[in-house]
């Protein structure tokens, strides 16, 4: 496969089971029967896996975070970066996992959404090493002898830093 395409597969892997994981946090996990007095009847207590399990939706919007940074690294620092979110996304699975006590749907899609994690951060981890970066082709081209602040001295003289 070439590298662009395992960039692309870890990538929408990550966003994926981050945004199926986030999804699956705020829907209804587990309903309690309440039992009130006459004049009110009966009602039920209704809670989202967010509520049973805090820290699930902070971990996949983490998760969310983790697939556009894959983009943004390079090198050893991407690879650090894959192993964290294995780690997420194998932490978002065992809270799922977790969730399955309370008999609803919601956690195993919850479950999905942390494999799906843990897989785009194992691709990560092994194999983005070699894939690209954003690199030199989106930054301007220097001469030698320009500094940090060139472009801004080129917006000042009217000159557009972009077309060169």
């Amino acid at each position: 496969m070439r590298t662009g395409r395992e960039l692309a597969l870890a990538v929408l892997a990550c966003l994926a089971g981050a945004g199926l994981a986030l999804f699956a946090a705020t829907r209804t996990w587990s309903v309690t029967e309440l039992y009130r007095p006459v004049p009110f009847g009966p009602g039920a207590d209704k809670h989202t896996g967010g509520e049973l399990i805090q820290w699930l939706p902070p971990l996949a919007v983490v998760g969310l975070a983790g697939a556009g940074a894959i983009v943004a690294t390079r090198g050893r620092v991407r690879q650090v970066l894959g192993v964290l979110l294995l780690c997420l996304g194998a932490g978002v699975a065992g809270g799922g996992a977790h969730g399955l006590t309370w008999a609803t749907g919601w956690p195993l899609a919850c479950i999905a959404g942390g494999l799906l994690i843990a897989a785009g951060g194992a691709l990560v981890a092994v194999r983005g090493l070699r894939w690209p970066s954003l690199g030199t082709r989106y930054e301007r081209a220097t001469r030698s002898g320009d500094g940090p602040t060139a472009a801004w001295d080129a917006l000042d003289r009217g000159d557009d830093p972009t077309l060169s």
